[in-house]
């Protein structure tokens, strides 16, 4: 899962990164409004963690400008402004998280999963595909109570498919989704990680289709 992460302050914003890398997830981190605005335009994030006070423009107005376009990418406000108007100001224009500093990085971790589950559909952070279940919060998967051995490249492929669940995903979202900016990963990569992660949950009742041409796609072969 990629995120971005829109921090003007620099040891903060080092930190948190940091952390949300340490925890499997592909994060990007800009200072600025409108470094944020052109990553947004040019890159596919699963998640945004935004400041507002930004020093070239107000962070709610990287909000506005997101669901004014009808992009539903969510959104969790990390800000110092902990006045009840500014809350609701938050929410009401789109985020789907307001969160005061400071805050635990365990309870930030949490919000982001809860976010991500609730774009998936998902309600717990443990959920069932054919055979195999998959825990979101510890990062692994298991096939019949045993563990997988997945290395975390092979989890974030396996995460992202299952996320994604019956829907196409291309090769570049998937490397979109889990590289951030400086790391390289080819296409050839990824269609060895899908090939690992295939023969990893084979038997598990859950297929990874390729779409000629499109991508891939995670779905149940019904012989679980």
């Amino acid at each position: 899962m990629r995120i971005l992460l829109v921090e003007d302050d620099e040891m903060l914003g080092e930190a948190i990164a940091r952390s949300l890398t340490q925890a499997g997830y592909a994060a990007d981190w800009v200072q600025r409004a409108d470094a944020a605005l052109h990553a947004l335009a040019v890159e596919n994030f699963d998640l945004l963690v935004l400041d507002i006070g930004l020093p070239d423009q107000n962070g709610y107005e990287i909000v506005r400008h997101l669901r004014r376009r009808g992009q539903m990418l969510p959104v969790l406000i990390l800000t110092a402004r902990d006045a009840v108007e500014d809350r609701v100001l938050g929410l009401d224009l789109g985020a789907d998280d307001y969160v005061v500093k400071p805050i635990a990085m365990a309870e930030l971790h949490a919000r982001i999963r809860a976010l991500i589950r609730r774009r998936a559909g998902v309600a717990s952070s443990c959920f069932r595909i054919g055979r195999l279940e998959l825990d979101t919060a510890g990062k692994r998967a298991s096939l019949d109570g045993h563990p997988l051995d997945l290395s975390g490249r092979e989890w974030g492929v396996l995460e992202y498919l299952s996320s994604h669940d019956k829907r196409i995903v291309s090769k570049e979202q998937l490397i979109q989704a889990i590289a951030g900016w400086g790391q390289e990963l080819s296409g050839n990569a990824i269609e060895a990680y899908v090939h690992r992660v295939r023969a990893k949950i084979e038997h598990s009742g859950v297929v990874i289709r390729t779409v000629r041409g499109l991508g891939y796609m995670l779905e149940e072969s019904g012989d679980a």
